[in-house]
């Protein structure tokens, strides 16, 4: 009998319940993918992750008690951590860059048309960063400003090796795993295990942050 992949699995924070409604009803109306809860504020999510083991949070920004960068970052320090993708009406340049700092894999504005959002689900869960264009060129712009951020990132990307950096300047090109093994004629197993490496020797939380890193020195 074949397998059957079991389907990626939800958690939506958000403080209006309505947007959690419609959330829900979209995502669930689609296939592969299930709400396997909800959350109403920040303070809620690591209960709710506990009891869910979501692969993917949809997580609000403003929230009366605990806000969603606040959260992202504690959900993200647990141990196997699910990805977040941040749905926020504000989106700001501060927003957007401290969201991502703390860990975040993807962020889109409410308004996104709602097979986007689907999109982006399936995307962060396979381990791909999700953002819209604009808003890479925002942050990219937004990072290489801040005051030492050019140094510490290229003192960073010293401590890697040759191989993990030509894999870290593809990924900072916006390159997919597929994408960098026929680049750098490798598997993709390989280029999965120095992307693990490269996490791991820089104490990263995901791919965006490395494409941070990549442009904050000025590499890409």
């Amino acid at each position: 009998m074949a397998d059957v992949t079991p389907p990626l699995r939800v958690l939506i924070v958000d403080d209006d319940a309505l947007v959690r409604a419609g959330l829900s009803m979209m995502l669930d109306g689609t296939g592969g993918i299930t709400v396997a809860g909800e959350a109403a504020d920040g303070d809620e999510v690591p209960a709710a992750a506990d009891a869910h083991a979501p692969d993917v949070v949809l997580m609000d920004l403003r929230m009366p008690r605990v806000d969603g960068i606040t959260a992202t970052r504690r959900l993200r320090a647990r141990p196997n951590p699910p990805e977040v993708i941040v749905l926020t009406t504000f989106d700001s340049d501060e927003n957007i860059l401290h969201a991502l700092r703390a860990g975040a894999s993807g962020f889109l504005l409410k308004d996104t048309p709602p097979d986007r959002i689907v999109h982006a689900v399936r995307q962060v869960a396979a381990g791909e960063p999700m953002l819209s264009p604009g808003i890479t060129r925002r942050l990219m712009d937004r990072a290489a400003t801040e005051a030492g951020a050019h140094q510490r990132a290229r003192a960073a990307l010293a401590r890697l090796s040759p191989r993990e950096n030509e894999v870290v300047l593809a990924i900072g090109r916006g390159r997919s795993n597929a994408g960098i093994a026929a680049e750098l004629f490798m598997s993709v197993a390989t280029v999965k295990a120095h992307v693990s490496s490269v996490l791991t020797k820089l104490d990263l939380d995901n791919r965006t942050q490395i494409a941070l890193l990549v442009h904050d020195a000025g590499l890409a």
